[in-house]
C-alpha cells in the first residue's frame, strides 16, 4: 500500500515526518478528550484513590512506627510512597479496562488499522499517553495534594527531581502501554485473553511495588522483580519523584526504563508482524 506523501503507507514519515508527528499529536489530543468526557468516573476515582490511600498509609505508618527500620523507610517517605502510588495508578491502566485493541484483534476489526496510514502501535501510543495525560490532572495530582495536606509527605525541595520525575513518569505510561499492547496481540493465538490479563494484573501489580515497595521484598523475591519490567512502570517514577534515589543512581533508573521500553516495545512489534502474517478475514 502507497500513498501520495510517499512511500509504504505510512504517512511519508522518511520523507515528510512532520507529518506523521502531526497526526501522532491529533491522536494524542483525542484520547484527552476521549478520556475527559468521562468526569464523572474521573471523580469517582479520584474519591477511590483518597480512600484507598488513608487505608493504605495508615497501614504503612502503623508499620513504620512499630518496626523502627522499615525498609529504610520513615514516616515522611513511606506516606510519599502511598499517595504517588495511588496517583499514579490511574494513568498506569493495571486496573482500567482491557485496551481497545484487544477486541479488535478478536473480532478481525485489527484488519482496518492495519490498512490505515498510521503504524498501529504508535497511533495507540499516542491515544493512550493522552488518556493517561487526562487522568493525572482532575485524579492523580489531587491525590497527591491530599496526602501532602493531610499526612505531610516528605517531598524533594528542588526542581531536579520532578523534572527527572516528569521523564520517568512518562516512561512508565509508555511502558504500562506496551505491556497491555502485548497482552492484547496475544489474542490473535488464542481465543480468549481475559485470563492472561488478569494473571497480568496481579502479577504486575505485585512485582511493580503497588502494596508494598519493591526495596522490601526478600532478596530472591526483589531479583525476580527486577528482571521484569513491572517496577519500572511504578516503582521507579516514584523513587525519582520522591527523591528516594537521586543523581546518577536516579539517571541509572531512567535508563532502565528506557530500556525496558525498547525490549518491550521491539517484543510488540515482533508480535504484530507475526500475527499480521496469520490473520485471515472472511468476508466483504
Amino acid at each position: 500500500m502507497r500513498d501520495r506523501a510517499g512511500g509504504d503507507g505510512r504517512l511519508g514519515a522518511t520523507r515528510y515526518p512532520w507529518r506523521a508527528i502531526a497526526v501522532y499529536a491529533h491522536l494524542a489530543r483525542a484520547g484527552f478528550r476521549r478520556q475527559s468526557q468521562y468526569r464523572l468516573a474521573m471523580f469517582a476515582g479520584l474519591f477511590t484513590n483518597c480512600v484507598f490511600g488513608f487505608v493504605r498509609a495508615a497501614v504503612m505508618l502503623a508499620a513504620v512506627r512499630a518496626a523502627g527500620d522499615f525498609g529504610g523507610y520513615d514516616e515522611g517517605s513511606i506516606g510519599a510512597y502511598v499517595w504517588l502510588s495511588q496517583g499514579l495508578l490511574g494513568a498506569m491502566q493495571f486496573m482500567g479496562p482491557p485496551l481497545d485493541l484487544a477486541d479488535r484483534v478478536r473480532n478481525g476489526d485489527i484488519a482496518i488499522d492495519f490498512l490505515r496510514p498510521v503504524d498501529v502501535q504508535f497511533g495507540y501510543l499516542a491515544g493512550d499517553l493522552g488518556r493517561a495525560a487526562a487522568t493525572m490532572l482532575p485524579r492523580g495530582v489531587p491525590s497527591v495534594l491530599i496526602g501532602v495536606l493531610t499526612f505531610g509527605l516528605v517531598m524533594p525541595s528542588t526542581p531536579g527531581p520532578y523534572l527527572l520525575g516528569a521523564v520517568s513518569v512518562l516512561l512508565a505510561v509508555a511502558l504500562s502501554f506496551l505491556c497491555l499492547f502485548g497482552v492484547a496481540l496475544i489474542g490473535f493465538w488464542v481465543v480468549e485473553t481475559r485470563g492472561i490479563r488478569v494473571l497480568y494484573q496481579v502479577a504486575g501489580t505485585f512485582l511493580a511495588g503497588l502494596f508494598v515497595p519493591v526495596h522490601m521484598f526478600p532478596a530472591w523475591l526483589r531479583t525476580v522483580a527486577q528482571a521484569t519490567p513491572f517496577p519500572s512502570i511504578l516503582q521507579a517514577p516514584i523513587d525519582v519523584l520522591s527523591g528516594r534515589i537521586t543523581g546518577m543512581a536516579a539517571v541509572s533508573v531512567v535508563a532502565v526504563q528506557v530500556f525496558w521500553v525498547l525490549v518491550v516495545g521491539g517484543t510488540g512489534r515482533l508480535l504484530l508482524a507475526a500475527g499480521r502474517r496469520k490473520l485471515e478475514v472472511q468476508g466483504g
